[in-house]
């Protein structure tokens, strides 16, 4: 078996030399195992590791997964692998939405998260069945929970910054947004940029991301908000 070169963050800095430990045992390569507080994505990307295994105890926390949306857009060819307690289905799907390659329970045997890091590796999904058949059951029959996050970032936003979310989730570009809208793309630029804000993210992706992740385009439709 080839040896892998890994980046494992964790929450807490502990468990994440633990695994680093055992897993240079097995003879793969780790190039840092760390507990940085926001600096996940900057570790991961400036050590350029195949697999980076990411550790949280929340994966239900919004923005949790920001940093592999960050890993993902600017390092598309490392997977990442999330290891983590049974969350909602719905963490999981953040995960996978996210660009996640692979969903681990943190009390998994080592073997198992070798295994799940070999697979990532290989550009392959590695996620236990059981996990991601509720995760899409989740995400093809929502339960409705008017007071959940996506109903309140919803509410955050006029009907005309809606739109322009989701055009953005569609990836239209500010050119496009402002012709479909009849505006000028400073006007929609200046949208956007509110949208960004209201959502506290610093980017279109993450503005898409969040909104997939909540459940807000859904609401968006019914609420009249879509196109």
């Amino acid at each position: 078996m080839a040896a892998v070169r890994i980046v494992v963050a964790d929450d807490h800095r502990l468990h994440a030399e633990a695994l680093a430990s055992a897993l240079k045992l097995r003879g793969h390569r780790v190039l840092a195992a760390a507990a940085p507080t926001g600096g996940v994505a900057e570790l991961v990307i400036t050590r350029v590791p195949e697999v980076c295994l990411l550790g949280t105890a929340a994966p239900d926390r919004p923005g949790v997964f920001d940093p592999v949306l960050k890993i993902k857009q600017d390092r598309p060819q490392i997977a990442v692998v999330v290891l983590g307690p049974v969350p909602s289905p719905r963490g999981i799907a953040a995960a996978f939405a996210a660009g996640a390659s692979g969903y681990v329970r943190h009390d998994e045997r080592i073997e198992g998260v070798e295994r799940a890091i070999i697979k990532a590796r290989a550009g392959e999904s590695a996620v236990a069945p059981a996990l991601l058949q509720g995760a899409f059951g989740e995400l093809l029959n929502p339960v409705a929970q008017p007071d959940d996050e996506g109903q309140r970032l919803l509410g955050m936003l006029t009907p005309r910054e809606v739109e322009v979310l989701v055009r953005v989730a569609d990836g239209e570009g500010t050119r496009l947004i402002a012709a479909g809208m009849g505006i000028a793309p400073s006007t929609a630029r200046t949208h956007v940029q509110r949208v960004l804000m209201k959502l506290g993210v610093g980017s279109r992706l993450e503005a898409a991301a969040l909104a997939a992740r909540t459940g807000l385009l859904d609401r968006a439709d019914h609420a009249g908000g879509a196109r």
